[in-house]
């Protein structure tokens, strides 16, 4: 099949670490180029390509099939809205908007020009997800009861990206860290029914809330959510509880440290976990036993935009994913500035 024909928004660390290595690396894309609007990098990188001194020049360039917005997240409905109205196929990066009607205005734009919004989550193929997902299907654990996860850091400094610490669209550890850990919970146990939220500032001199627990409310169980940036001893980033028994995993995908480093993004020991890093299950009855983990692959991503693209598969994080984890990004910013439980 004909190679789809790619170009960046941006050439920073998410279009060096998360996009242009995979886009490198599997045959079915070819990385044209990047807009950049100063530093002019991505030639150096990947000699041949092009660095596009507008936005506009991206959008005329009629050999682009596929357009990645990786730019900051107030940009992310402007940027894509042009891109899909310019006949352009689009990965839109998390948060995918600033709101729940920015969002099903995407979908309605990509609807009307008759182009696929792909959402990049690829949390979804980190190791440590990929193990409880399949944790969870074994059904060891009996009916879950409760789960709980983590995305936390421990750094107090403020963000050099400033667009991250001024208040306003799309600002705040909600909407950085907030998205992987939401879409995480609502691939695996669907939309709930209420949300509960606390956000809080917790860094001096922080303009942005650095801090929330989100608890989904559903019929049979609840899920609560956690990030933040003073977690010196990190705690499990995932906990199952069931009523068979438990499972507990640590937060430990190598792949943004390996692709930081240099490495591609191939091989079969691409995404492996080093052993001491295994979850624990333990089941009624039982003794507590190390999970091996399964392999993290972010490239499954891309694979399945190539494969949507030519017509052999549905987006596997869709538009109405993205719509979805917005809802609950809202609720959570009203139930908290309101003091009370929001209906999802």
């Amino acid at each position: 099949m004909k190679a789809i024909q790619t170009a960046l928004l941006s050439y920073g660390m998410s279009g060096r670490i998360f996009h242009a290595p995979f886009l490198e690396v599997h045959s079915g894309f070819e990385l044209v180029g990047s807009y950049e609007r100063s530093q002019k990098n991505i030639q150096k990188a990947y000699p041949g390509t092009h660095s596009y001194d507008s936005l506009e020049e991206v959008m005329q360039d009629a050999n682009i099939e596929l357009i990645i917005v990786n730019t900051p997240i107030p940009t992310h409905f402007e940027y894509a809205s042009k891109a899909l109205k310019a006949g352009k196929h689009v990965v839109v990066e998390k948060a995918f908007t600033n709101s729940t009607a920015e969002a099903l205005e995407l979908q309605k734009i990509a609807s009307k020009a008759g182009k696929h919004i792909f959402v990049y989550q690829n949390r979804r193929w980190d190791s440590d997800f990929l193990t409880v997902k399949k944790v969870l299907a074994s059904g060891q654990l009996g009916d879950i009861v409760e789960a709980e996860f983590h995305f936390d850091r421990y750094n107090g400094a403020k963000s050099p990206k400033m667009h991250k610490e001024l208040p306003g669209p799309g600002a705040g550890i909600i909407f950085d860290l907030g998205p992987h850990i939401i879409d995480q919970a609502l691939h695996l146990f669907g939309n709930p029914t209420h949300v509960f939220a606390d956000l809080r500032k917790t860094r001096p001199g922080t303009e942005v809330e650095d801090l929330f627990e989100i608890l989904l409310y559903y019929p049979e169980m609840r899920v609560r959510l956690k990030a933040g940036y003073y977690f010196k001893v990190p705690v499990p980033a995932f906990q199952l509880h069931g009523k068979l028994g438990s499972f507990i995993k640590t937060r430990s995908d190598r792949q943004e440290a390996d692709l930081d480093a240099g490495r591609k993004p191939q091989g079969d020991s691409w995404g492996q976990e080093n052993p001491q890093d295994y979850g624990v299950m333990q089941v009624d009855g039982g003794n507590p036993e190390r999970v091996p983990s399964e392999n993290g692959d972010f490239m499954a991503f891309y694979e399945n935009v190539f494969q949507s693209l030519r017509g052999e598969a549905q987006p596997a994080v869709s538009v109405q994913d993205g719509i979805n984890s917005m809802r609950v990004i809202d609720a959570a910013m009203e139930s908290s500035r309101e003091t009370r439980v929001v209906t999802y």
